[in-house]
């Protein structure tokens, strides 16, 4: 199965059903459109800055941009991230309190669906909807993320682009 390697907490957020597409400055191959990708999360290291910015941009905070994220499935999740970070950044990786956000492994495995430009997207989710990345370039082509299937945290060495996955 080939996987795609995502930075947390944007895996778990696919995963949870929160993140409906994955925004890429490329066009999955057709060959992918329909078929079943592996969810990597990757091993850099959380940034509760951002988890805070996500949080900000969700309550309708006028300065930013809605992340194209679903808020009722997004927000606990979100929250119980920085309740995590309050405590200790080991918590989010294997806690007493049933939070985790693994890192290095498989999270999901999902089917890819038609995808669409991401300013087409981001009308899903309103007027205030934008870019998920403030990495430029990452926005042009938003992947649906269907048939979500959470799998057991399968640790695995990630990689950039497409790559292939065995269980």
């Amino acid at each position: 199965m080939k996987a795609l390697t995502v930075w947390q907490p944007w895996a778990t957020l696919i995963a949870t059903g929160a993140k409906p597409y994955e925004f890429r400055g490329w066009q999955p191959p057709k060959w992918l459109i329909g078929q079943r990708l592996a969810i990597h999360a990757g091993a850099r290291p959380i940034k509760a800055s951002e988890i805070r910015a996500l949080v900000r941009a969700l309550h309708g905070d006028e300065n930013m941009t809605n992340p194209c994220l679903r808020k009722d499935v997004a927000l606990p999740v979100l929250d119980r991230v920085l309740d995590a970070l309050k405590k200790s950044p080991d918590t989010l990786f294997g806690t007493k309190e049933g939070l985790t956000l693994p890192h290095s492994c498989v999270v999901c495995t999902v089917v890819v669906g038609e995808p669409k430009r991401g300013d087409a997207c981001a009308v899903e989710f309103g007027d205030n909807a934008g870019n998920d990345s403030d990495r430029e370039g990452t926005f042009n082509w938003g992947w649906p993320m269907l048939d979500i299937q959470p799998v057991a945290s399968v640790p695995a060495r990630g990689a950039q682009g497409l790559w292939d996955w065995r269980e």
